[in-house]
């Protein structure tokens, strides 16, 4: 099936959804709300015991899911698909895809273009010739983008972040970044604030105490906000590889980023510094949640990472079936709700099923 078509295929029904691959979970109040594979979504009230499938109007793969408000989520997938629900996760509608997000960023494109040739219009001699090569970049970087828009929807977007009903942004491959002010009826191409002209993906972004944004990515890529996402900063990364996750520790302008090989930095000052924390763990790092002191960590082959200080020091523990881990809900009793290629399943605090 075309990729423009699984855009228009609604997800089909399928009582194996709670045990297919999920990419991503979320939680607020009872509501736990699941997104992975072939559009599907599934529903908790009851601590993950039971689920209910969403009806949802696309079958791509879906790769984020967020709450901005307690019945209005937004989730992210393949083909540049963004959904939006507004009660509480049952029923979703796609307002943006890859596409119009694609024609989005060649105007703003157009734009950089054509501020750039003024500039090198009003320039000094001395200066024409550096801005002529930024000019260059620039226009190779829009044929590239044309080319991609020829071949459809190709491009996915990897997480989403939502602050209330209104304002959010969605990240994605290749540098994609796009902001709404009005709850996804309109988008803005982002990714002319952002320092990256190589592209690099955009693999991960969130809030932390004090209500800084901070996004991580490709080749140790590290961006933060502290104007609500109006502009952005890169940061200095003491790692190198790409970087799928990151998080608050709960306490303000406190920063856990994690990714390949059990990789695991965290800062206290918004990542002007950074410190290597050893989990003992080589398994890539997807996800995390912090409830109180108790953080969570999940992973490839199974990897559970506990730590009861505040991220200081962690515990590991594997899943017996070592099947990948993407998301993680902290549950009542220091039980976890984690999805992954197993679909979604209720653990105590180590990984061990709960019956």
């Amino acid at each position: 099936m075309a990729l423009g078509d699984l855009l228009e295929t609604p997800a089909r029904p399928s009582d194996l959804a709670p045990e297919s691959l999920l990419n991503d979970v979320a939680s607020s109040g009872d509501r736990i709300v699941a997104a992975g594979e072939r559009g599907h979504i599934i529903y908790s009230d009851d601590q993950g015991k039971t689920w209910s499938q969403a009806k949802v109007p696309v079958s791509v793969t879906l790769t984020g899911v967020d709450f901005g408000t307690k019945t209005d989520l937004w989730a992210v997938g393949h083909s540049g698909a963004v959904l939006h629900s507004g009660d509480s996760g049952a029923t979703w509608e796609l307002q943006l895809d890859g596409i119009r997000a694609a024609k989005l960023a060649i105007a703003s494109q157009e734009d950089e273009i054509a501020q750039m040739e003024q500039r090198i219009e009003e320039a000094p001699e001395a200066d024409k010739g550096d801005l002529e090569w930024a000019l260059d970049d620039l226009k190779f970087r829009l044929e590239n983008m044309q080319s991609d828009l020829d071949i459809g929807p190709v491009n996915p977007f990897l997480d989403v972040w939502f602050e209330n009903a209104s304002h959010g942004f969605v990240v994605g491959a290749y540098g994609m970044i796009y902001r709404t002010v009005d709850g996804g009826k309109s988008w803005q191409d982002w990714a002319p604030k952002i320092e990256n002209p190589q592209g690099y993906h955009l693999n991960a972004i969130s809030s932390v105490a004090g209500g800084a944004l901070v996004i991580v990515g490709e080749a140790g890529q590290i961006f933060v906000s502290v104007d609500n996402g109006e502009s952005w900063e890169k940061r200095d990364s003491p790692y190198p590889g790409s970087l799928f996750g990151v998080m608050g520790t709960g306490r303000v302008n406190e920063i856990l980023a994690f990714g390949l090989r059990g990789t695991l930095m965290f800062s206290s000052d918004l990542g002007k510094s950074w410190s290597i924390v050893n989990t003992g763990s080589s398994a890539t790092l997807n996800d995390g949640a912090a409830d109180g002191d108790r953080i969570v960590l999940v992973g490839n082959e199974g990897t559970v990472l506990t730590s009861g200080n505040s991220g200081d020091t962690f515990r590991e523990s594997l899943l017996e079936d070592r099947e990948g881990l993407m998301g993680v809900v902290p549950l009542a009793d220091t039980n976890l709700l984690l999805v992954g290629e197993h679909g979604a399943k209720r653990t105590d605090a180590d990984g061990k099923k709960l019956q």
